[in-house]
């Protein structure tokens, strides 16, 4: 269960595409969080990796290596 607050405009926006579209709010909302959900993961494992390399933890691979292991032509 979460209860969010939302800026007026925010709001009216979302009552109007729900009752445009005929779906409810939360139908809009959640697939909205789980969209940007993915992106925000990506994002914390992309900035952790950097930390990693940075500190010598995790090494790199040259692309040409990466195609040239995987038989991809460049």
């Amino acid at each position: 269960m979460l209860a969010i607050r939302l800026p007026a405009e925010v709001e009216n926006r979302l009552e109007a595409l729900a009752q445009a579209t005929g779906r409810t709010k939360t139908f809009y909302a959640r697939e909205a969080i789980l969209e940007h959900l993915d992106d925000l993961e990506d994002l914390y494992l992309a900035e952790q990796r950097l930390i990693d390399i940075r500190a010598g933890k995790s090494q790199t691979v040259p692309l040409e290596e990466v195609m040239k292991r995987y038989g991809v032509e460049g």
